[in-house]
Order: C-alpha cells, then structure tokens, then sequence
C-alpha cells in the first residue's frame, strides 16, 4: 500500500536522504581524492609527466565512466525490485552486472595493450615525449580495468538494497593503500610516471576483488544468465549513448587543450579532475536519489518519489554554493598543490572563474540527474546530453580552438553545457512524466 503524502514527505526528509548520501560521499570521494594525490605527486616530476598523465588519465576516466553506466543502470534495476520486496532479484541484478562489467573490463585492458600508443598520439596531435609517457602509463594503468567495472557494477547492486556501508570498506581501503604506494613507487623506488600506473592498477584490481567476494557471500547462482544480461544492455543503451556524448565532450576538451601547449593541458588536468572530483562529491545526493525514488517507484508511491526530487534538488543547489565558495577561496594555493611550474599555476587561474561560476548550477543539475536515473527515465536524459554535446560543448571547445581563445574558452563551453542541462531538467522535473511506478520500467 502506498504511503500517504505526509508520509512520503517524512521518509524524503533530509536525515533519511543523508543516511544514503553520505557513505556514498565517502564511497564517491575516495577515488578522486586518490586521483588529486596521484595529480600532486607526478605533477612535480614536471610538464612531460603531468601532461602525460592528463592525456592518460582522461582515457582512463572514459572507462570509469562506462563503469557508471553500468552502476547507476545496476542500481534503478536493483532498487526497484527491492522496492517491490524482492531482495534476491536485487541481488541477481548485480550478478550478471558484474559478469558484464568483468567482459568490458578485459577488453579494455588488451585495447590499450594494442592500442593505447595510437590513442595517446591522436590526443596530443602526434608523436613525442609527451605522447610516449602517456602510452607507457596507460599500458599499465589498464589492467586494472577489469576491477574497476566490477567495483563499479558491485556499488550499484549494493545501493540497489541501500547497503552503503560495505563499499565504505571495500572502496577505502585499495584506494588507501594505493594513495600509499603512489608516492613511494614514484620517489623512493625511482618508478617515476611508471609507478603512479603500477599503483593505479593494485587499487583497482583490489576492489574488484572485494566486491566480487561480497556477491559471493550473498550465495545466489553466480553462472551468467545471457537473456538478462541482454535486458541489462537493452535498457542501458541510452545511459551508454549519454555516456559516449560525454566522453566525446570531454576527450575533445583535452585533445584541445593539448594543442594549447603541455603548460595549458596539465593546468587543464588539474582544474578538470577538482572538477570531476566536487561532481562525484555532489553526485552522492544523485545516488540517494536513484536508491530512493528507484525503490519508490518500484512500491508504486509516486508521492514519495516527486517529494524526493523537490528535496534532493533544493539540497543540491545548497552543496552546489557551498562549494563554489571553498573553490573561490581556494584559488590562490590550490594549483599549487599540483604543480610547482609557474607557467601550469597560471594556466589554472584562466579556467578557475568558469570553475567556481558553475558549481551552484552543477549541484542542481547532478542531483537532478539522479531522479531521472532513479526513476528510469534515461532515455530523456540520453537525448538531453546528446543535444546538450552537439549543440553546445562540442562546438564551443572547437570554436575556442579554432579562435585561439585558449583555456577559458574550453571552460567556457563547460559551463554552457551544464546551463543547457539545467534548464531541461527543471522542466522535465515540472511536467512530472518522469514518476511511472513498476518494479522495472
């Protein structure tokens, strides 16, 4: 039976939010945060390494982001048979997630083993240091794709039932050990650029590891079950398609960055992973959001969902400001946690107006995207990032190239993408078709 109005108010209220949100935070900050110590220690080997590890680590993020594909389809799918009082399917949801995500994962590591010279030359705009520093580092670091999909895919089934605390463990803890061996492999062993992928590896293939003994202990069948892993594909085409438009975007950005000089790539890569690390912070209020309304909708309470997208907006706009604040006040020490050359500290300083103007509208927007994620409805949200990277990003980033507007117009045209996602969200949100209830959609 459906919860009254007043009750569904209750259950969206903040404390409830919070009690999903905030071990998700952890769980989404971690990995990050072990990107900015990575960013720190390799940036004072110089502009080679830096700006070899921008180039890498951006190929590296296109396959974290296919792993949110796949988290964030593996938990509406979980949440909402949980919410329908089937735990087991939840779980089952997660199994042949995690076999899918391992397959990806795999191909992803022989990709770049063939592959990954070609790639880094394409990005730089030709052969060189920079691009041969990239290609060793992203051999490396790519093994550890596998873990990585299946940590990811392990995170959505988990917050599929709204268990949150054990990715606390099994997330912390890698990333710990390797924010450890990073600087210690990078320094004291001599490893340089090299060690900072040894380290990237060890963490990833870790947490895989953890999660996937976390579905064994669940003693569910384990074998892969074609026909749903199908359905699983089927219904996350859109999230793929909405990822590919922002790997597109952002592979652009820093292929354009790199023709700007290795000065204005590595200052590109510091500002765009505090970027990526403030949106994953935010973000934890979007993977409330998919448990809770996913559950919701799943129980048939759309009242409860509607209050939980008012909410978890209203309080997204909130981090959003609070963190355009510390960006701000932060913006004369923080490149030069990074990066020791003045040419890089001065770079960041162009992108950093753009950075800390858009932080309010990207809360709003992340946690907006969640809702919608949550309730199913993705192939909205693949048509608005489609048209949002077409129409805006794409262009905006060439156009600064071929203007010679340098780092602030790639920038500039970040921010435009993240205004024309607002907009369609909050009418989206308004018009209230989003709010369909079912165990699966």
């Amino acid at each position: 039976m459906s919860q009254t109005l007043a009750t569904a108010q209750a259950a969206a209220s903040p404390r409830r939010i919070a009690a999903l949100a905030l071990p998700a935070l952890v769980v989404l900050a971690a990995e990050p945060l072990y990107v900015l110590v990575d960013t720190a220690v390799v940036g004072h080997l110089g502009q080679v390494p830096l700006a070899a590890l921008a180039v890498g680590g951006t190929v590296m993020t296109l396959t974290a982001w296919i792993g949110t594909v796949v988290a964030y389809g593996t938990t509406g799918r979980s949440a909402r048979r949980f919410g329908a009082g089937d735990r087991a399917a939840a779980v089952a949801e997660g199994v042949q997630a995690s076999w899918l995500a391992f397959g990806v994962g795999v191909l992803v590591a022989l990709g770049m083993q063939v592959g990954g010279g070609a790639l880094a030359r394409t990005l730089v705009g030709g052969p060189g240091e920079v691009a041969d520093a990239a290609a060793q580092w992203l051999r490396i670091a790519a093994l550890g794709a596998p873990g990585l999909l299946l940590a990811a895919a392990g995170n959505g089934w988990l917050r599929g039932i709204q268990d949150t605390r054990r990715p606390l463990f099994f997330v912390l803890g890698p990333n710990l050990l390797s924010a450890l061996l990073c600087p210690l492999l990078v320094y004291p062993l001599g490893l340089g650029l090299t060690g900072s992928a040894v380290a990237n590896a060890v963490a990833q293939t870790l947490g895989g590891t953890l999660f996937a003994a976390a579905l064994v202990a669940e003693r569910v069948p384990l074998r892969p079950r074609p026909r749903l892993i199908r359905q699983q594909l089927v219904l996350s085409r859109d999230l793929l398609i909405r990822g590919a438009a922002f790997q597109a975007s952002f592979l652009s950005a820093t292929a354009v960055a790199a023709r700007f000089g290795a000065a204005a790539v590595g200052a590109h890569q510091i500002a765009l992973q505090l970027w990526f690390f403030t949106a994953l912070v935010l973000d934890a209020l979007a993977i409330a959001a998919q448990s809770l309304v996913g559950a919701a909708l799943g129980a048939g309470d759309a009242a409860y969902a509607r209050a939980l997208a008012r909410r978890i907006g209203l309080l997204g706009g909130v981090c959003g400001v609070a963190f355009g604040l510390l960006i701000a006040a932060g913006a004369g020490v923080v490149p030069g946690w990074f990066s020791s050359d003045p040419l890089v500290r001065e770079q960041a300083m162009v992108a950093w107006p753009w950075f800390v103007a858009m932080q309010p509208l990207a809360g709003v927007v992340f946690a907006l995207d969640g809702v919608l994620i949550g309730a199913g409805d993705v192939r909205y949200l693949r048509n608005l990032t489609v048209v949002a990277a077409l129409g805006g990003f794409l262009p905006a980033i060439w156009l600064a190239y071929g203007l010679n507007l340098g780092l602030g117009g790639i920038w500039a045209g970040l921010t435009l993408f993240v205004v024309l996602r607002l907009v369609a969200l909050l009418l989206r949100l308004r018009s209230g078709g989003w709010a369909v209830v079912g165990a699966v959609r």
